[in-house]
């Protein structure tokens, strides 16, 4: 790609520690169908051989950034935001991975929507142990693709305590509706995503794609019950945020739905965690 020439998608991935999957993340980028896309690989000061591993794939549209000191999650991910050019932007996790259409099928959905109608695309996608290995394939529920209304989405959300848009890498949206969501926050932080999601969505509706064209990796960090624990505790405060702005019009029932789900939901991750963090060293 030219120096000045301007990409249809910006792929970025903020990473920190992440040399152990890296590699396979940006693979997942490499192989994608829709070509005219830049890849941003930005390094938050990590300790371990995240550069060499960026050396390692010899493509001129990846770009390697360090920062000069950590900047932390909401840091990091911002600077994703300003170092990207495409009129696409897709935040990648370092652990994560998209299928070979995503961009292609993704981009293609915002390219239809001449009138700026959508907010953002999102997809179903796959859940992988540490060792690739599939646990399961989650999607929005019971829908097939097509439109969901920005209202209903949110209220979703809230109603089954849990993040039902999906991780960043599931995500495609307009990067100049950056200028109208604002920056990422990660004051609570275990919805930094999903607060962004439901910020976008105040400007339009979703569309979703039921194939899974992500996979989001559980890390062997997140295997604890007391992680569990804080992610319902701020999930929980997430809904009391939205309950407090008028214009998502949470009804009482909806937030104590919520916050029970999201009880159930801290459960239920909490036993899912254990039996893969048991059966992480098997063959």
């Amino acid at each position: 790609m030219p120096p000045n020439a301007i990409p249809a998608v910006s792929v970025c991935i903020p990473c920190y520690r992440g040399a152990a999957h890296l590699g396979a993340a940006i693979a997942s980028v490499m192989a994608q169908t829709f070509t005219d896309f830049e890849l941003i690989v930005i390094d938050d000061n990590s300790p371990d051989n995240t550069d060499e591993v960026v050396a390692s794939f010899a493509d001129p549209r990846i770009r390697y950034l360090k920062n000069p000191q950590n900047l932390g999650p909401e840091g990091n991910w911002n600077r994703c935001l300003d170092e990207a050019r495409g009129r696409f932007f897709k935040l990648l996790p370092q652990d994560d991975l998209i299928a070979p259409t995503c961009l292609e099928k993704q981009v293609a959905v915002l390219e239809a929507d001449r009138e700026h109608k959508l907010a953002l695309v999102f997809c179903a996608r796959t859940i992988l142990d540490a060792r690739d290995r599939t646990v399961m394939v989650r999607g929005y529920p019971k829908r097939r693709s097509g439109v969901v209304e920005a209202r209903t989405l949110i209220r979703q959300c809230v109603r089954r305590g849990t993040n039902v848009i999906g991780e960043p890498g599931s995500v495609l949206f307009r990067r100049d509706s950056a200028a109208l969501a604002g920056r990422f926050d990660a004051s609570i932080p275990y919805v930094l995503d999903l607060d962004y999601w439901v910020r976008l969505l105040c400007h339009g509706d979703a569309w979703y794609v039921d194939e899974a064209l992500a996979s989001f990796r559980v890390s062997v960090g997140s295997w604890s019950v007391r992680i569990g624990t804080r992610q319902s505790l701020e999930y929980q405060q997430f809904i009391r945020k939205l309950a407090a702005d008028p214009r998502f019009s949470a009804s009482r029932p909806d937030m104590l739905l919520g916050r029970l789900m999201a009880k159930v939901n801290a459960l239920l991750r909490s036993v899912l965690y254990r039996v893969l963090a048991m059966h992480a060293v098997k063959p």
